[in-house]
């Protein structure tokens, strides 16, 4: 009769499990949380598909971004495609990039961090952003809204 039961000496029950059977050797089984879940920032949602690099959402403005870590300085860079460079100084660990992203963007938006939700991405150069009700627009983003 199959079960799982927890095994590790570091692990909480509900981090590794593992699946025994009578005639099968243990395979373990990794399952997230759902806060670890939700830090990797797809909350659920499939993100939205643009033909540009922005668009608004009701009153959230919808980016795609292309980023560049480890840059020199902090930058909102020109459209690419259908994607708008953002470099950023943090390195590309564990997601520190992207939180660093994160906070630059909330102040060239006028709003905190919270207000920025990373539909995919969080680990990829490639993210999609959703920013509620932002205060004010980069010109780069303002001219192509503009048009």
């Amino acid at each position: 009769m199959p079960y799982f039961a927890p095994c590790g000496t570091n692990s909480s029950p509900s981090e590794i499990l593992f699946l025994h059977t009578p005639n099968s050797v243990a395979k373990p089984k990794k399952t997230k949380s759902k806060s670890e879940a939700k830090s990797e920032g797809n909350s659920g949602r499939k993100g939205l598909a643009m033909d540009s690099f922005c668009a608004w959402d009701g009153d959230i403005l919808v980016l795609n971004i292309l980023g560049t870590p480890s840059a020199s300085k902090d930058a909102i860079g020109k459209p690419k495609g259908h994607q708008l460079k953002v470099s950023v100084t943090a390195a590309p660990v564990g997601g520190r990039a992207t939180d660093h992203m994160v906070r630059f963007l909330a102040k060239e938006f006028g709003v905190t961090a919270n207000d920025i939700d990373v539909v995919f991405g969080r680990f990829n150069v490639n993210k999609q952003l959703r920013i509620k009700s932002p205060k004010q627009l980069p010109s780069v983003i303002n001219k192509h809204l503009s048009q």
